[in-house]
């Protein structure tokens, strides 16, 4: 039994970054400017949410082409069935720079007294 879940989530896992790549692909072809740096499957595979990173602006345009960029991943991908795609930004860099920022503060704190 234990393998058979491995089996899947590795199928999972295969499928996750097949779909991240051929979306980045179209992304640059599409010129939109954001870097996609992480997948995650739902559902069984019924959805990939994508993590991007740009001009947090560009979610709407993300959500507005979210259809066409489907549609042309089911033409690139070799599968019955092509997930449904959801763009999340990703903060991580945000709240880094903001952590580093108030360590710096309490460093300088800490030396001042």
């Amino acid at each position: 039994m234990k393998k058979q879940n491995n089996k899947s989530f590795a199928r999972a896992d295969r499928i996750e970054a097949k779909v991240q790549a051929l979306v980045a692909e179209i992304l640059r072809e599409r010129e939109i400017p954001v870097t996609l740096v992480g997948a995650e499957s739902h559902g069984g595979l019924q959805f990939v949410r994508l993590y991007w990173q740009g001009a947090r602006d560009m979610q709407k345009r993300l959500d507005a082409e979210k259809n066409t960029i489907r549609f042309e991943l089911a033409q690139r991908m070799d599968q019955k069935y092509v997930p449904d795609l959801r763009f999340v930004y990703d903060d991580t860099l945000e709240k880094s720079e903001r952590i580093d920022a108030l360590l710096a503060g309490i460093e300088k704190e800490l030396e001042d007294d």
